[in-house]
C-alpha cells in the first residue's frame, strides 16, 4: 500500500474583485445590482442565494466601492450599530443562518434609513421569508419591505468557470477531460464544487497519485446520493 502523506492545510484564497467575478445568466440581475450602486431601488437591498452561489464574492465588490464595513448577522448587537454604518454603507451577512439581535436589527435599518446609508444583506432566504418567525412585528414589516435579488443555479458553462479557476487558484492544471467527467456526476451546485476541487487537491497530495478522473471517480463514489434518482450524474 502506497504512503499516504498528510497535507498541510494551506489556504487557497480566492479573489474576490469585480474583474475576477464570472458572470453568468444565473447571476446576472445580482451582478446588475451590485454595479448600479449608488442607484439602487432601496437605501436597503438583500442578495439571495445558496452557499457557494457568489454573495460573499458580489458583497466584497460593493465593499471594496463603497468602503462597507462587512459585520456577520449574528455579531450585530446595539452596541455595533452605529460604528457600523460609519461609513454610510454596510455588508450584513448571512441574516437567518444563526439567531440575530432583532432589536439591534431594527435600529439598524431605522438608523440606516435617518442616515441615507446603504446596507446590503446576504441570505439564504428572502428578507420577507424571514420575517415569518420573528417576534418584533415591526422588524418583519420592515424586512418585507427590503427587494431581494436572487441568485439562480449555476448552468454548465458556470460550473466549467468556476472549477478551472478553483484550480488555477489552487496552480493545478486539470487534467484533459477531467471538468466535464466531474460535472457530470456532482451535485450540480457551486459550494459542492469548491468542497470537490479541494478533496481531489487534497487527495491527490495525501496519496501521492495524480489529480485525474480515476481519483474524481472514486471520490465521487464515496459520496452520499445527490437525490436526483439518476446514478452517477449530477442534481
Amino acid at each position: 500500500m502506497a504512503a499516504r502523506q498528510i497535507p498541510l492545510d494551506l489556504p487557497h484564497p480566492e479573489s474576490r474583485a469585480r474583474a475576477d467575478f464570472l458572470a453568468a445568466p444565473s447571476n446576472r440581475d445580482a451582478l446588475a445590482l451590485i454595479d448600479a450602486w449608488p442607484e439602487w431601488p432601496a437605501l436597503i437591498v438583500a442578495l439571495i442565494g445558496p452557499e457557494g452561489s457568489g454573495k460573499s464574492h458580489l458583497a466584497s465588490i460593493f465593499a471594496a466601492r463603497s468602503g462597507a464595513a462587512i459585520l456577520p448577522a449574528g455579531a450585530l448587537d446595539a452596541a455595533t450599530v452605529p460604528r457600523a454604518l460609519a461609513e454610510g454603507a454596510l455588508v450584513l451577512e448571512d441574516i437567518g443562518d444563526d439567531a440575530f439581535d432583532e432589536a439591534a436589527l431594527f435600529h439598524l435599518m431605522n438608523l440606516a434609513g435617518e442616515q441615507r446609508a446603504n446596507v446590503l444583506m446576504t441570505a439564504r432566504r428572502a428578507p420577507a421569508a424571514l420575517a415569518a418567525g420573528l417576534a418584533t412585528a415591526d422588524l418583519a414589516s420592515r424586512l418585507r419591505a427590503v427587494p431581494a435579488v436572487e441568485i439562480g443555479a449555476p448552468d454548465d458553462a458556470l460550473l466549467a468557470a468556476v472549477a478551472f479557476k478553483l484550480f488555477a487558484d489552487r496552480q493545478i492544471t486539470p487534467e484533459e477531460g477531467l471538468v466535464p467527467f466531474m460535472l457530470a456526476r456532482m451535485e450540480r451546485s457551486l459550494a459542492a464544487l469548491r468542497d470537490l476541487v479541494a478533496a481531489l487537491d487534497r487527495e491527490a497530495l495525501a496519496r501521492k497519485r495524480p489529480l485525474n478522473k480515476s481519483l474524481a471517480s472514486e471520490l465521487l463514489r464515496a459520496q452520499p446520493p445527490s437525490g436526483n434518482g439518476e446514478t452517477d450524474e449530477d442534481g
